[in-house]
């Protein structure tokens, strides 16, 4: 029975980067099993006697491994499925990140619920979502926010398939491997793209940081936790039950 590798596991034999075993495979340069739509299985031996002899695959342009404006949406669509990964590119760079936790997804299902009734009522045709779903900020940024919404009176950058321009309100829900790129990496692009509210939510905390845009800086305008009151400036009939955002139920 052959054993077909992974993309990832394919790139470690190889010394290279995902991103370039993906583009050799799209390019038909190395040999592929595909399972399904944008879906692929690579057997060590095949790949290896397609690349003997032709040493110039093994190569790697710098730019490719440095990430440095290399992706665009365009690109980011042609990126085969890899189960249990989310993609997102942030300033051209491709971002690989394992599935959230379970703990990550209770928190974004509460505080998305709290999130949704309180939208509702303030702005019937506005829309609440959550990830995945892509959000283009420019041509080298793709994100996908764990929650965002999108107000009435902004509702042209809506898409079948996207969200194309800033939200009215983005919420990161940050954990021990993320928490850098949410709060420098990611902060940065949302503030350059001109969303007005960003937040983020700690699940190791179980805190709640909200960022206003101000005369184009992000300023800490709320913060609260289990035992605080929520009130932020722009949102002030919003109430947040903390406890049951970042509560963890008891282990079977």
């Amino acid at each position: 029975m052959r054993t077909l590798l992974t993309a990832q596991e394919m790139a470690d034999i190889l010394s290279l980067s995902v991103e370039t075993v993906w583009r050799y495979t799209r390019q038909k340069r190395i040999p592929a099993v595909e399972l399904g739509e944008k879906q692929y299985r690579y057997e060590k031996d095949a790949v290896l006697a397609a690349l003997s002899g032709g040493n110039q695959l093994l190569r790697e342009d710098p730019a490719v491994r440095a990430g440095y404006n290399a992706y665009t949406y365009d690109d980011y669509l042609k990126i085969p499925d890899e189960p249990g990964y989310r993609y997102e590119v942030l300033e051209g760079t491709l971002v690989r990140e394992p599935s959230p936790s379970m703990h990550h997804q209770r928190v974004l299902r509460e505080l998305g619920y709290q999130l949704m009734l309180f939208f509702k009522a303030l702005d019937p045709e506005g829309e609440l979502f959550f990830a995945p779903l892509d959000v283009t900020l420019s041509a080298n940024n793709l994100l996908q926010p764990d929650i965002l919404f999108v107000s009435a009176a902004r509702r042209e950058i809506l898409r079948e398939e996207r969200i194309d321009g800033a939200c009215d309100l983005i919420v990161e829900i940050m954990s021990p491997a993320n928490r850098r790129k949410d709060r420098l990496r990611k902060m940065e692009i949302y503030r350059k793209a001109g969303v007005a509210h960003y937040w983020l939510a700690d699940i190791e905390e179980s805190t709640l940081e909200a960022f206003m845009l101000k005369e184009g800086c992000y300023s800490l305008v709320a913060v609260g936790g289990l035992e605080d009151y929520f009130v932020h400036p722009a949102f002030p009939e919003l109430t947040l039950d903390f406890k049951q955002i970042f509560r963890r139920p008891s282990t079977p």
